[in-house]
């Protein structure tokens, strides 16, 4: 069922927990599964262009959602910010050598959380933010509500269980 690569990252996960005082945070659920995910970055600017210097992850959620949030973090780990927007859930689950099916909402929420921390950190700065990045948010805002979790939740557990 699932890949050699997916079990790995569940069961030694990359990145698992919170950042002290991040630069952002983004959080991103699933109504339907109950997953939900919180990513915390750290920025850092380099020759004018901000790279993400370090990324964590606190995810309740299977082995899919817990694996699917480690591999985001390597895949967005130094890169620019510009770039770790680009990571699409099809980047995730082809990283991770696939996934079932009903389990790719799971690589949907990993790149989705993601996006909610660039949101957060571009918000906070006032920076120009690009309009697929304002649809995501917007789209990712209204979806992670019906979880009853929201952004600027404190506490996400990391959670092996469905």
């Amino acid at each position: 069922m699932y890949s050699d690569k997916v079990i790995d990252h569940f069961t030694n996960p990359r990145n698992a927990g919170e950042l002290n005082n991040p630069d952002g945070v983004g959080l991103a659920g699933n109504p339907v599964c109950g997953d939900v995910m919180k990513i915390t970055i750290k920025v850092k600017k380099e020759e004018g262009k901000d790279f993400i210097d370090d990324v964590k992850f606190k995810t309740m959620g299977c082995a899919a959602a817990i694996a699917t949030s480690s591999m985001v973090t390597e895949l967005a780990k130094g890169k620019t910010l510009d770039e770790a927007m680009k990571i699409t859930r099809s980047d995730v689950a082809d990283a991770l050598c696939g996934l079932p099916p009903i389990k790719m909402h799971c690589s949907n929420l990993a790149a989705d959380a993601l996006n909610e921390a660039i949101y957060d950190y571009m918000s906070k700065r006032n920076l120009t933010i690009p309009g697929e990045l304002e649809s995501r948010h917007k789209k990712t805002i209204k979806e992670t509500e019906g979880t009853g979790h929201k952004q600027g939740d404190a506490d996400v557990p990391v959670d092996e269980c469905e």
